[in-house]
C-alpha cells in the first residue's frame, strides 16, 4: 500500500524536498519514496511538487516512516503542517507547534498510534497488538 505526504505551509515545496532527504536516509525507506508533482496550472512553466509517495510493506516500514515524520517535523520552524493519506482515504495530521511541545512520551505515544493508522484496519498481526 502506498500512503501520500503533503506540506502545507510556507514554502511547501522546498519543505516537502527536505522531508524527501530526511526519509531516503533511512535504510528501510531508502527506495519506497517518490516525489509526486502536481499538472503545471494554466499560463504557468513546469509543475508544481506535490507530495511525497511512500510504498509501505512488512518489516517495520510504517513505523520508520512515523518516527521519521514525527522527528522531522519536530525540528521545522513555523507553522508547517503534514497530511498522511492512506490510499482508503483514511488520513492523519502533524502540525508543527503541536508537536514541537509534546514529551518523550507523547512523542512515543504518538509516534505508535501514526504507525497503526498507517498500517490501517486489519493489517495488525497478533505479535505486534499485544
Amino acid at each position: 500500500m502506498d500512503v501520500k505526504v503533503a506540506v502545507d505551509g510556507g514554502r511547501a515545496a522546498d519543505e516537502l524536498r527536505s522531508l524527501r532527504e530526511w526519509l531516503v536516509a533511512d535504510p528501510s525507506l531508502r527506495g519506497r519514496v517518490r516525489l509526486e508533482a502536481a499538472p503545471p496550472a494554466p499560463g504557468t512553466l513546469g509543475s508544481a511538487l506535490e507530495t511525497l509517495s511512500v510504498a509501505l510493506g512488512p518489516g517495520g516500514v510504517a513505523t520508520a516512516l512515523a518516527s521519521v515524520l514525527i522527528t522531522w517535523i519536530r525540528r521545522r520552524s513555523g507553522g508547517v503542517t503534514l497530511t498522511v493519506r492512506r490510499g482508503d482515504g483514511a488520513s492523519f495530521g502533524l502540525k508543527a507547534p503541536s508537536v514541537r511541545e509534546l514529551s518523550p512520551q507523547d512523542v512515543t505515544e504518538l509516534t505508535r498510534r501514526l504507525s497503526e493508522s498507517l498500517d490501517g484496519p486489519g493489517t495488525h498481526d497478533s505479535a505486534r497488538e499485544s
